[in-house]
């Protein structure tokens, strides 16, 4: 049984979805300034180019510095303004980083759907991809917010588990 308030947990889920929009916002204005003031155009691209820029710029390096958060600093932004921390069963990078990519994967399969459909008017395959985004991140949700032990597949994969930063001795027993 873990006892984190459900407060606690979207508090945490509030801030890290700010901290991410802020590293889009500050994305989105360095993009916007080399293609006016560097290109002075829009570029074409390809599918797999559009694919490619999404992944290397937005999920590998958010993936990259949750994970580091989470090991070096027992948690995110969120998480720590929340007062919770990250437990680890095994404390290893390759486990936080496991649990991220589980965590995000949705957000990457929004985008591979999202962006495959924008090149193929929305084919079967991009729906499929889309949906099948959606319905894994609707599942980590419902798991870190509602399983007794408020642990998402990436936790049950990784061997972690996140708990109240300080926690009443009595409550341990």
């Amino acid at each position: 049984m873990n006892n984190i308030p459900l407060k606690s947990r979207l508090k945490e889920l509030l801030v890290d979805y700010l901290v991410i929009l802020a590293y889009l916002f500050l994305l989105l204005i360095m993009n916007l300034g080399i293609i006016f003031f560097v290109l002075e155009e829009i570029p074409e691209y390809t599918e797999m180019q559009t694919q490619l820029i999404a992944v290397f710029t937005s999920v590998i390096p958010i993936i990259f510095v949750f994970s580091y958060l989470d090991y070096f600093k027992n948690g995110s932004v969120g998480k720590r303004v929340s007062g919770l921390k990250l437990t680890y069963k095994n404390r290893k990078f390759s486990s936080s980083l496991t649990r991220n990519i589980i965590k995000f994967l949705p957000w990457q399969l929004g985008h591979i759907g999202v962006i495959h459909g924008m090149y193929n008017d929305f084919s079967i395959t991009s729906i499929i991809i889309m949906n099948s985004g959606t319905l894994l991140g609707l599942i980590l949700i419902y798991m870190g917010l509602f399983r007794k032990d408020k642990r998402h597949l990436g936790d049950l994969i990784a061997g972690t588990k996140v708990e109240l930063k300080h926690q009443d001795p009595i409550q341990l027993y």
